[in-house]
């Protein structure tokens, strides 16, 4: 039942300390809700506009009208259904490709990210412990249900990329053209903040650097959103395995 008590914990989930009062955040949409279906994301209960459209989902499901909807939703055009999922606990996991992100800000950003890794088949995402929540509401929404078939962990960076049996591999606009370097095997790719880049103490644990060359004719720009240069970098790196 969506009670005024439930109604304010629900609207509270868009900040971080509530998310990890409650160990809960929401999932928006019916399509997204049923992403969930085969992961390890326990949904607590659904409130839908539509339940019969849910109806194979195990889970309590709640009938609310549009007008509750738009209260407990995050979205400007609230979508169909909201699910209050809990968070659940990821561990590391030993990859042969990992992509890593040192310090990446903006959801948007993330969330592609997030969804690039999920279509190269990369399951896993290592995350600096000051790159933005994967549960903020906008990186939920950005990677339109990828988050649930990709393992994503926040650690210590330093720690991590010293103890890989990876090789690193980062961004720099001095690094080797992307399209006549050879990778190796078993990678991490590690990709910066979208204003400074790869932190230094980051770069001094690269063991290769690559970068994107400019075709253009006044190459007057000098760099790419970080998800646009992931999609660029991941698909060259794919096309030679």
């Amino acid at each position: 039942m969506l009670t005024a008590h439930t109604i304010k914990i629900l609207q509270s989930l868009d900040k971080k300390k509530f998310r990890q009062k409650y160990n809960l955040f929401l999932v928006e949409g019916n399509k997204t809700i049923r992403e969930l279906l085969h992961s390890n994301i326990k949904i607590k209960e659904i409130f839908s506009i539509h339940p019969e459209s849910l109806h194979k989902i195990n889970a309590p499901i709640h009938r609310i009208d549009a007008h509750q909807l738009k209260k407990i939703s995050f979205l400007q055009h609230p979508k169909d259904s909201v699910a209050v999922c809990e968070i659940p606990q990821q561990q590391l996991r030993d990859c042969r490709f990992n992509i890593v992100l040192d310090g990446i800000q903006d959801p948007g950003n993330f969330g592609t990210i997030i969804r690039l890794a999920d279509w190269f088949g990369i399951e896993q995402i290592v995350c600096s412990e000051d790159t933005a929540d994967l549960y903020n509401p906008k990186v939920i929404q950005a990677t339109m249900g990828s988050f649930a078939r990709v393992n994503i962990v926040y650690q210590n960076l330093t720690h991590f990329l010293q103890n890989t049996q990876n090789l690193n591999l980062g961004t720099d606009m001095q690094g080797q053209n992307i399209y006549t370097a050879h990778y190796p095997e078993n990678i991490n790719l590690i990709m910066g903040n979208e204003g400074n880049g790869i932190r230094p103490a980051t770069e001094q644990l690269l063991h290769q650097t690559l970068s994107i060359p400019r075709f253009g004719r006044h190459q007057s720009t000098d760099s790419l959103n970080v998800s646009i240069a992931t999609s660029i970098i991941l698909g060259q790196i794919f096309s030679k395995r």
